[in-house]
This record gives C-alpha cells, sequence and structure tokens, in this order.
C-alpha cells in the first residue's frame, strides 16, 4: 500500500470514530486578497471602518505575529499544502492568460475544452499520488468541503484538480487572471460552466490601475455579490439537512475572495465614503471595497447566528500576504519622512506611513506585497469559537499560513500528513500549552527584486536576501523594530552568516512529507 493511500485510510478510520463528535465544529476560513494587515481597525486603521471583522477579534483571538505569502499564488499554495514556499514546487504554478487568449479568438467550445484540459494536462505542475492537502485532511474527518471564489492555488485550474484538491463543492473562477476583473461573463460551479447577466467582457471588466473609472463601470453582476448568496445558500442547505438528519457531515468551507484585491472596482460608492472630500475616487473605491468584504463578514456571521449554528462553528479571517497600492500614491521613494528627517535612500524601503497613503494600508511596516520586508508578509489573522476559544484575547504566538492545515487536524482529532511543516496552533487558541513551536518561518519571493526571500527566527531575528550574487543581506530585529528602519546586518555579521545558511539550505529543498515512510 502507498503512502497516499494508508495516509488516507488512517485519515479515514479516525473520521469514522469521530464525525459525529458533538465538539467537532463547522469551520469557514475567510482568506482576504492583498488586504493588508493595517487596513482593519482592531489592527489599527483608523480611516475604513470594519466592523465585523473587529467583532471577530472582540469575541475571538487576535494574532500579532502572523505571516503569509508575499504573492498570491504561492501564499495559498503554502496554505493548502502545509509547507513553506521555499519548498520544491512554492513557486511552479501554471501560466494564467490562457483562457481569454482562447475567448478573444473565438474559439468553438470543443476545441476550447480540449485546448484547456491539453494545457493543465501538459503544462501544469503535476500532483504527485502521495500529495495531501488542506481540504483532503477535512474530508477524511468526515467532513464536507467547499470553495468560493478564487479556485486553486494558480493561475489556472480545471474541475479535475479542484477536485483533486479535495473540494467537494466550489463556486468561482478557474483563472486568476481573470480575478482582476469582477464582472466575468460567466463563472465555474461544480464542473459546470455559468453565465453573469450583464456581463459580456473577455477582460472580465478589468480596470485600469488608476482606478478613475465611473462607479459601476466593468458589467452588471458583480463576482463577489455572486459568491456571497452562494456561501448563505450552502450555509441554509447545511442548516436543513442537520434539521432532517442529525448524523449531517460538518463542513469545512472556504471563502479565497477577490476583494480588496485591485484594479479597483465597485458597483456603487459605500455611503461612509461617498462624500469623503479627504479621498480620491479611487480611493473611495478602494475603502467601499474593504467594506463590502467586512460586510459580506457580517452576513455570514449573522446567518450562522439565526439558523442557530454560531457556537458550532470556527470562523477564521485572514489574508494571503500584505498590502499593495491599487489607488495611489505612486511608489516613489522620499527625499525627506513626514517629520522632516532625511530618509535612507542606500535602503530603498517602500513604505506607506513615509510617502502619502492615506489609509497607511501595511501600518507602519515597510515593504508591500512582493516584497519580503514586514508589510509584503505580516498578515492578519483572527479566530472565533464560542465558549472555545476566549472573546478579546490577542496572541504574539510566532505562526504562518502553513500551520492551518495541522491546525485543522488537530482540531477535527485526525492526524495530519506525516512531513509537513505545518505545526498546529490550537493550543494557543484554546489557551493551551503551545509545545511545538518553529525556530524559523521561511518566505520566498521567486521575483528577481528588492528584498527576495527573508528567514523570520522565533527570538525575532530577521534576515532578507537583497541581492545573493552580491552577498547583500539586510539583518532586523522585528521583536524590537517591526517597521525594519534599523539594518544590523554590519553589527552582527556572524547571525546574518549563520541566518543564512538556514535560509540557503531551505530555499529549493526537497518536501519531506514526499519523503516519509
Amino acid at each position: 500500500m502507498n503512502y497516499a493511500k494508508s495516509i488516507l485510510l488512517l485519515f479515514a478510520l479516525a473520521g469514522a470514530q469521530l464525525c459525529h463528535a458533538e465538539d467537532r465544529p463547522n469551520v469557514i476560513l475567510i482568506y482576504a486578497d492583498d488586504m493588508g494587515i493595517g487596513m482593519l481597525g482592531c489592527y489599527g486603521q483608523k480611516l475604513v471602518k470594519t466592523p465585523n471583522i473587529d467583532q471577530l477579534a472582540t469575541e475571538g483571538m487576535k494574532f500579532n505575529n502572523y505571516y503569509g505569502g508575499v504573492l498570491c499564488a504561492p501564499a495559498r499554495w503554502t496554505l493548502l499544502t502545509g509547507m513553506h514556499d521555499g519548498r520544491k514546487g512554492g513557486w511552479g504554478q501554471t501560466q494564467p492568460g490562457l483562457l481569454m487568449r482562447m475567448e478573444r479568438e473565438g474559439v468553438t467550445e470543443p476545441e476550447y475544452t480540449r485546448r484547456f484540459d491539453e494545457y493543465i494536462n501538459t503544462r501544469s505542475v503535476p500532483i504527485p499520488d502521495n500529495e495531501v492537502f488542506l481540504a483532503q485532511v477535512a474530508q477524511q474527518a468526515g467532513y464536507k468541503t467547499a470553495q468560493f471564489g478564487k479556485l486553486d492555488v494558480g493561475f489556472l485550474t480545471n474541475h479535475q484538480r479542484v477536485t483533486r484538491f479535495g473540494w467537494d463543492h466550489y463556486v468561482g473562477y478557474f483563472s486568476h487572471s481573470r480575478c482582476h476583473g469582477f464582472y466575468p461573463p460567466y463563472l465555474w460551479r461544480d464542473g459546470e460552466k455559468f453565465e453573469l447577466e450583464g456581463n459580456d467582457r473577455i477582460d472580465c471588466g478589468r480596470m485600469s490601475e488608476k482606478g478613475d473609472e465611473p462607479v459601476g463601470s466593468g458589467g452588471q453582476t458583480y463576482s463577489q455579490n455572486v459568491f456571497i448568496e452562494e456561501i448563505l445558500d450552502y450555509i441554509r442547505g447545511h442548516a436543513n439537512s442537520v434539521a432532517q438528519d442529525k448524523q449531517t457531515k460538518p463542513f469545512f468551507l472556504y471563502h479565497p475572495t477577490q476583494l480588496p484585491h485591485g484594479p479597483v472596482a465597485i458597483p456603487e460608492l459605500h455611503p461612509d465614503y461617498a462624500n469623503d472630500d479627504r479621498l480620491s475616487l479611487a480611493e473611495k473605491k478602494y475603502a467601499s471595497m474593504v467594506r463590502m468584504l467586512d460586510d459580506h463578514v457580517g452576513l455570514i456571521m449573522q446567518e450562522l447566528k439565526e439558523l442557530g449554528m454560531d457556537e458550532d462553528t470556527m470562523v477564521v479571517f485572514t489574508s494571503d500576504n500584505g498590502h499593495e497600492l491599487y489607488y495611489g500614491p505612486k511608489k516613489t521613494f522620499p527625499k525627506t519622512l513626514p517629520n522632516g528627517e532625511p530618509a535612507n535612500l542606500t535602503d530603498k524601503k517602500w513604505r506607506t506611513s513615509d510617502c502619502g497613503d492615506v489609509f497607511d494600508g501595511a501600518g507602519g511596516r515597510a515593504g508591500l506585497k512582493r516584497a519580503a520586508f514586514q508589510g509584503g508578509m505580516q498578515c492578519p489573522l483572527i479566530a472565533r469559537w464560542p465558549n472555545k476559544i476566549a472573546s478579546g484575547t490577542e496572541t504574539d504566538h510566532f505562526s504562518a499560513h502553513y500551520d492551518f492545515l495541522a491546525t485543522l487536524a488537530d482540531l477535527f482529532n485526525t492526524p495530519a500528513p506525516k512531513g509537513k511543516d505545518s505545526i498546529s496552533y490550537l493550543p494557543t487558541l484554546l489557551a493551551q500549552p503551545q509545545t511545538q513551536q518553529h525556530e524559523y518561518i521561511v518566505i520566498n519571493n521567486g521575483f528577481d527584486r528588492m528584498g527576495r526571500t527573508a528567514l523570520i527566527g522565533r527570538d525575532g531575528w530577521k534576515l532578507i536576501e537583497i541581492d545573493r550574487k552580491k552577498n547583500d543581506f539586510q539583518l532586523y530585529n522585528v521583536l524590537e523594530d517591526n517597521e525594519e528602519r534599523f539594518n544590523l546586518a554590519d553589527q552582527y555579521p556572524e547571525r546574518v552568516a549563520s541566518l543564512k545558511a538556514i535560509l540557503m539550505d531551505q530555499l529549493d529543498s526537497d518536501r519531506p512529507d514526499f519523503s516519509t515512510d
């Protein structure tokens, strides 16, 4: 019996024993897109209100030392595989654009299907037989699984791949490049294409990066409104099933939303921002997108409460990576800081707090999405489960996206696949001793850009690779200097050398979960 079959059998036996346990909650994971940690009120945002997400923190636990990725696809890869994205395959994603190219060519439906499947089968990254994904952990624990939004890890997928990832039911985009528009002509539901009324643009109504198009431009049916209705229908359907059959399986629902990824587009401005003279049109749109996501969180929570499912459901909120600017200002390095002091141009660490971002979406941190500074990778994480997770609590526990897989397995009282980088933080959630902890977290950046990769230690020391060929590395202590204003590499060359050795060893490293007997 091979590894995949044996581990899945082990999961199945555990799930058979536990599937009717009263303390196994439904789980909803809401995964925002490019939402900087500074965009939430509970993390310090002052201008944009996020009352529903903030309420999750008020009624649950907020993490203050949590890391995602630096780009959409690898961040999803690490979440769904339970591995850090320095491992082999972490940046080996499919390429975007095929679906839109075929639609512009006007190919026939049979040819469309043939070319689509051929690309997936011949040019996508193969999935080994012994690969075990996040949703499969839930399935083998006796859970139903559902996904709504940006499907797969990126950038192109199909029905066979989505189901291979472990999703029993799904609604969303097969192509991440189409997610840059909010008015797709069609979406996919369990392998079937369905059209959206009033949307006829192949590019899904994608706006310019200027964000100055009239509100409502792009189409008639906004994708996020489709997703929230599908999510609410799924929750209602589950409640109806439970009413008819108390043995109904619990569910794991994953919502990788497009919000607030740009270019900015919104059906209507939120009334809180429509007449705010402090904001440009693009900024008003962006604020409204953040507020829509918050409103959708509120709708989910309201539905759970009205259906009597509130105490039986754990809700988790996070974001894939750090903040990005889709509304201005331009990414330029200032000559002076707001207090009049000269900026250190040798470091060239662009930060929203220094350069006029009205929202300061990175919360004072250096860097944005794609950069290995804190603003590109430090993410919000909030978890709420009434009577299990203490209300209004915070933690500095050191954790990352890839820890959710082990946490989910721990929550379901089922064994996690061996060899994963994932470490469960369920003990922290339940105020129990956290005996297992990371010594370091690895963040990879496949781009040859400023701040390519990083190694963060539990003791706060963080090494950033700036230019490997020039042996250019920066060193910070983020427990004392989370804004990364003080590069200490020259003061601690031995520490740089030791952390560099660990980082280089982890980059492009083999998958230990594939070699485990």
